[in-house]
Order: C-alpha cells, then structure tokens, then sequence
C-alpha cells in the first residue's frame, strides 16, 4: 500500500492509555491555541493594509499613483512594488532566525515559557506599527512582530499535540488553525471597517493586534506546562500531576512509563539538531522537516492571504468590494477548519491531503484559464466573470482549510520523537516561514510578469505535492504521539533507512517495541 497502513495500537501499552475530556484540559488547549491568532490576524490584516489609500499615501505614495491611474481597470502590475512586499515578507525572514532562539526556550524552559515570549514580543510590534511614521519604523515592528510569530508557531503546535489523547489528537492540535483562521476573519473585518477611517484607520488595524497578544500573554500566566515537556526537564511528580489532571484520570501509568522511556532516549542526544540528521530520522527530516512546511506555502494559499484585497482590486473591484471579497475567503477558512477538526481524526490525514490536492488544481486551472481568456491589460473585468472568479477563490480556500492548512501544522508535530521534537518544529518553522516569505516577497512581481501563468505554476505544484503524500506518508491518525516513528519501520520505501543498523528484537518487535504490520 503506497504511503502507508491503518493505524492501531503500535506499542504493547497504547491500549491501556486512559483519559476523559476535562474543563482543565480545554481551557489549557484554547488558551494555547490562542497563538495561532498571532498568525492569521497578521496574514489578513497586512494584505488589507497595503491596499488602502491613506496607508499608500504615506508610506508609498508611487504605488498608490499607479493605483489611481488604473482605479477602474484591471492591471496585473498595479501592486509591483519590492519595498511595499518587504513590509510584508520582513515579518517571516525575523520568525524565520528566532525559531531557533525558540528551541532552545522550549526545550530547556518548557512550551508555555515561548508561548509568553512570543505574546511579548507580538505586542510590541504592533505598538511600533501602529505608531510608525517611517518605513524604518514599520520594518523594525514587522520583526518584533515577525519574532513573535517564530515562537508562537514552534511552542504552540507541539503543546497542543503534547497535551492531547491520541483518538482526538488531531482536532485539538488543529485549533491552532481555527483560531489562525479567526484572526485572519477578524482582521480583514476590521480592515473592511478602518478603511472607512480618514486618515488613520490603517493605524487601529495594526494596533489592535495588542488585543491577541495581551490575551495570549495573560492566559500563558496560567497555562500547566505539558508532562512531555516536564519529564523531559526532569520533573517527573510534576509530569505526572499535570498528566493525572489534563487526562482526567489517576490511571496513567501505561502513558506515564512511555512518556519517561522516551525522555530517557531524549536525554541521551546531546545535539538534537545533528541527530535531525542521521539516516534513521530521514522520513521526519523529509516530511515533517522540509516537505510539508514548504509544500504548505507552495499551494499559493498564503498569496492569496496576504493580498486576496491587492488581487481583487488588481482583477477591477473597488477599494471596499476588494475588502468584502476577502472576507468572504475568511469565512471559508473558519468553515473548511471545522470540517478538518470533525472528520480528520475518522478518515484520516492522507484522505483530506488527497481529496483536496485533487480539487486544489482544478480551482487553479480553471482560474488560469479565466484570466487568459477574459483578462486584458487595462480592461475592465466584466461581472459576471468577476464574480466567478471569487466563487474559484473560495472554493479553492475551503479546500486548503480542510487540508494543507491545518494538516502542514498537524502532521509534522506528530512525527518527531521526543529526543528531536523541539529542534524539529524549530526547522519546521523556519522552513516553513522562509516560503512563506519568499512567497510573500515574490508573488506580486510574479503575477506582473507572470500573469496568469502564476496560477498554472501552483496548480504544477499541487500536483507534485500530492505524489509526495500519497507515496512517503503513512497515516497517523490515533496513533499515540511517542509511538507514532514506529510506523516508518515497516512503511514501503522509509524501512530501508529507519531499520539499517537498528537493533532488532523477535520478529515483529524492534527495541522492545511491537511494530505495526501493513
């Protein structure tokens, strides 16, 4: 079976774990999840921002020209500007280099100390953003903000992973994508009210990305660290007081006694990076490492994100019709993420990886064919085509929301074993922003030079990105978190590397541990 088998019991002690949902252990999962509102109030609010006039006027004023000479036309290039895209990419180079600061606070200080760090350093971006009166000024919060973002993304995945059961693992661990996805809804509602606003509505749109971070930062005070990440400090009564509570349940030693054998094996990397890179890491270091990170930004969704406002008014809407388009697109990330969160841990991450690709590049295409067909430079785009175009676009993100969104955020998180998963979601992180930034950086020359050439490109891509889950991805669904390696070591292809030089126990165990069969 390419790509993987079903997924069970993979250890001689998964079956005994024992847990109930408790109000102790949601509130500590909504609150966590609370750093993916970093992310998505900032991917929504800074494509609304660069497209409004006043924010144009002071900041750039030979784009918002431009703008004006082509108000009611459609032009691919209106928007090229390399500054005015670096207000935007600077945030993910700055969280692309603090990630690794961001390791090493998680792995010795613990996952709610990066989660309060990240608040911090979030709030004080936005303050220095709202306040800007140069571009020095704007890139310098961008960083801070960018900062934030680096240690949000890389404490807040592995808490919410670590803290969950592994039948319902994957709903919790994607509401970190529900809360990106109600920040980005929030922040283009915003963006739609502040435009209004003469001459500083852009000003209250940046600024209030305080409320996200001082609402994180408060509820990170009160947040239990995971008993992952105890055990791992070596704090094995609080590990096994914290899991007690989150669990609901006094019997935990089955849960207990993994958590301890692979905090022992943790120990005994003294450079989890380095170890990153040995033969029998190579299907996390590929999939989760590199792969799923880069493919996530690959899909062209984050383009869409950033200047969904700058792409409608480029394509002939109105300065507030652009704004209203891109919340219709929040509100189909928000739907698509519930869909994921009520039916990811049933059919399972490969199904929606798969369905959805599939639906992706067929969006894709038939945009890139509109374009070629009806779009002309300096012509206006008709209505009716103007409208189909939005119902593509939306269709297009209701697929992303259910798949590459939240799942390149959920797999990668399950794939790592304790000993390398700080210094994993580290390289995850950075792969992952440093795509987002160049993204970021190059979609609105691209789409000048490019035209709708862009789209083919991204629906190439999907394409390729699907070949990738379907063969190298084995299905993890329900499979606890520190057995989850386990399922390289009989996978088709990743057995030639996980098993080389391992030390083998009787046939279908390996180091004590029972080995799934395909």
């Amino acid at each position: 079976m390419a790509g993987g088998f079903a997924a069970g019991a993979v250890s001689e002690r998964a079956h005994l774990y024992e847990y109930r949902i408790t109000g102790y252990f949601i509130f500590a999962c909504i609150v966590a999840a609370l750093g993916g509102s970093l992310f998505g109030y900032d991917l929504g609010v800074s494509g609304g921002v660069t497209s409004m006039d006043d924010f144009l006027k002071e900041f750039f004023p030979k784009v918002y020209r431009r703008k004006q000479q082509h108000l009611k036309e459609t032009d691919y290039c209106k928007y090229d500007n390399q500054i005015l895209t670096l207000f935007t990419s600077s945030l993910y180079f700055a969280g692309l280099v603090s990630t690794f600061a961001a390791s090493y606070v998680t792995t010795n200080k613990g996952r709610r100390a990066s989660i309060i760090v990240g608040s911090i350093s979030f709030f004080l971006g936005a303050i220095l953003n709202a306040a800007a009166v140069n571009i020095a000024m704007l890139i310098i919060g961008r960083i801070f903000l960018g900062v934030g973002i680096g240690f949000g993304n890389q404490a807040v995945p592995l808490y919410l992973s670590e803290m969950a059961p592994a039948k319902v693992r994957g709903a919790v661990n994607q509401l970190f994508q529900l809360t990106t996805c109600l920040g980005i809804l929030v922040a283009n509602l915003i963006n739609y009210g502040t435009e209004k606003i003469h001459p500083w509505g852009w000003r209250l749109s940046l600024g209030l990305a305080t409320v996200p971070a001082t609402l994180m930062f408060i509820g990170g005070i009160f947040l239990p660290e995971t008993p992952n990440s105890l055990v791992e400090q070596g704090r094995l009564d609080e590990g096994r007081k914290v899991l007690e509570k989150v669990r609901g349940t006094t019997k935990v030693d089955a849960e207990f006694a993994d958590l301890i054998d692979a905090s022992n094996a943790a120990r005994a990397i003294k450079h989890p990076f380095r170890n990153l890179l040995q033969r029998k890491n190579r299907p996390q270091l590929v999939i989760g490492a590199l792969g799923i990170p880069a493919f996530q930004q690959l899909t062209g969704m984050n383009s869409i994100l950033f200047y969904a406002p700058v792409i409608f008014q480029s394509l002939g809407f109105g300065s507030g019709a652009s704004l209203y388009s891109s919340v219709i697109t929040s509100v189909a990330l928000v739907v698509a993420t519930f869909i994921s969160m009520g039916f990811v841990d049933k059919f399972g991450r490969r199904a929606f990886f798969l369905e959805a690709g599939c639906e992706m590049i067929c969006c894709m295409i038939a945009v890139a064919i509109t374009l070629a067909l009806k779009f002309g430079q300096g012509e206006t785009l008709p209505k009716g085509i103007g409208i189909f175009l939005v119902i593509l676009i939306f269709q297009f993100v209701l697929c992303y929301g259910r798949s590459w969104g939240p799942l390149g955020w959920l797999v990668p998180s399950e794939l790592f074993p304790l000993e390398t998963r700080s210094a994993g979601q580290s390289v995850v992180v950075c792969v992952n922003l440093f795509f987002t930034a160049l993204i970021a950086q190059c979609f609105l020359v691209s789409l000048c030079h490019l035209r709708y050439g862009i789209f083919l490109l991204f629906a190439g891509l999907i394409f390729i990105m699907s070949c990738f889950i379907y063969f190298l991805l084995p299905e993890t669904k329900q499979v606890p978190i520190e057995e989850v390696y386990l399922l390289f070591q009989n996978h088709w292809f990743w057995k030639r590397y996980v098993n080389d030089g391992e030390q083998a126990g009787p046939a279908g165990t390996h180091n004590g541990k029972s080995v799934p069969q395909i």
